[in-house]
C-alpha cells in the first residue's frame, strides 16, 4: 500500500487517484494516516464484508440471548420423528 503525504496527495491528486484504482493509498498528516483512497469496488467489498460480519454478531448474540432455543430431541419428538 502506498502512503503519499497530505500535501503531496493534494497536489498529485490525480496520480494518487490512478493509483487507488489498483491499490489502496493512504493519506497521511505529519507522519499519522488520516484517509485511505481507493476504488469503488474494494470500498463496496470492504462494506459487504463489515455488513456480513455484523450480521453473524448479532445473530450470534441473539442465539446466546434467546430461551427459545429448543433442543434438537424435543423438535424430533414433537414433529414425530423419533
Amino acid at each position: 500500500m502506498t502512503t503519499l503525504p497530505i500535501s503531496e496527495a493534494r497536489a498529485e491528486l490525480a496520480h494518487a487517484v490512478t493509483q487507488a484504482e489498483t491499490e489502496p493509498v493512504t493519506i497521511s498528516r505529519h507522519g499519522e494516516a488520516v484517509a485511505v483512497l481507493m476504488s469503488p469496488s474494494l470500498y463496496e467489498q470492504l462494506m459487504e464484508s463489515a455488513e456480513e460480519l455484523a450480521d453473524i454478531t448479532e445473530f450470534d448474540a441473539a442465539l446466546l440471548k434467546s430461551d427459545l432455543n429448543i433442543p434438537w430431541d424435543v423438535v424430533k419428538k414433537d414433529l414425530g420423528l423419533l
